[in-house]
């Protein structure tokens, strides 16, 4: 059953529609997922260095902090925290910062990161598999995180749909997925992808990073495509989103 989330700027509210995941008309069995991301009109999310800040201008900055504060919980991997050290709250915008979920499959997650120092960690869900060390995660727990051991998918990494199983029995609805390249490749890949609000900035690369992985299409026919496409201007950016529509149909997700 589709829901209206209300994403307001400057005086305006944007309403986008918004699937959920139903079976039969039952209660979801997963939250809704959004991937965003901010990219150059050559489609990288960071040069070939790994320096991606910032890509977008002030104006798509505010825009993702309101997408934070419009979803229950806002997803990134390992790299991206390592490497960013991002706080994945909310401030440059009025509202609520979202549960903070880690994708990290071996802990690599240092305990002086942003999502876990500074009283942070209870705000935190760390999803592990067996590979995470026992004592990374007795020390994740000693400092307040909740630690999720899931299964591993063919790639060994955390099993993405077990970890929405997961989200979703505890009350979580909606999720924004930010990065890295391969946990969004990752999603794509196992067709748990809604929507896409990407940020389009206008800058050139060249070479550097690009936001989705090599995703096994080979034919233009089997191309996932958006529905419900708006486009809007935010700053010098372009903010282009919709309803992400998969070839075959909702995949099978077991």
């Amino acid at each position: 059953m589709p829901s209206i989330r209300r994403v307001a700027r400057a005086g305006q509210t944007t309403e986008i529609l918004e699937e959920h995941p139903y079976v039969g008309g039952e209660a979801p069995t997963r939250p809704s997922v959004t991937v965003s991301y901010a990219q150059t009109l050559d489609g990288r999310v960071a040069t070939a260095t790994g320096e991606s800040k910032w890509i977008s201008c002030p104006d798509s900055l505010r825009f993702a902090h309101e997408m934070r504060a419009d979803n229950d919980a806002v997803l990134v991997g390992a790299g991206t925290v390592c490497k960013d050290d991002p706080r994945l709250t909310v401030r440059h915008v009025p509202g609520r910062s979202p549960l903070r979920v880690v994708v990290d499959s071996t802990l690599r997650t240092p305990p002086d990161a942003a999502v876990l120092a500074d009283g942070a960690a209870p705000g935190t869900v760390l999803a592990v598999t067996d590979r995470a060390p026992a004592k990374r995660r007795e020390r994740a727990l000693s400092l307040g995180a909740t630690v999720l051991r899931l299964p591993s998918d063919a790639y060994g990494r955390v099993d993405l749909a077990a970890l929405l199983g997961e989200l979703v029995a505890i009350g979580i609805g909606s999720v924004m997925v930010e990065g890295g390249a391969t946990l969004i490749t990752g999603f794509f890949r196992t067709g748990l992808v809604d929507r896409v609000a990407v940020c389009v900035a206008p800058k050139i690369l060249g070479d550097g990073i690009e936001a989705i992985g090599d995703l096994g299409i080979r034919d233009l026919s089997q191309s996932l495509t958006l529905a419900d496409v708006a486009v809007e201007p935010y700053g010098v950016d372009l903010i282009l989103s919709g309803r992400v529509v998969y070839p075959d149909g909702v995949p099978d997700r077991g």
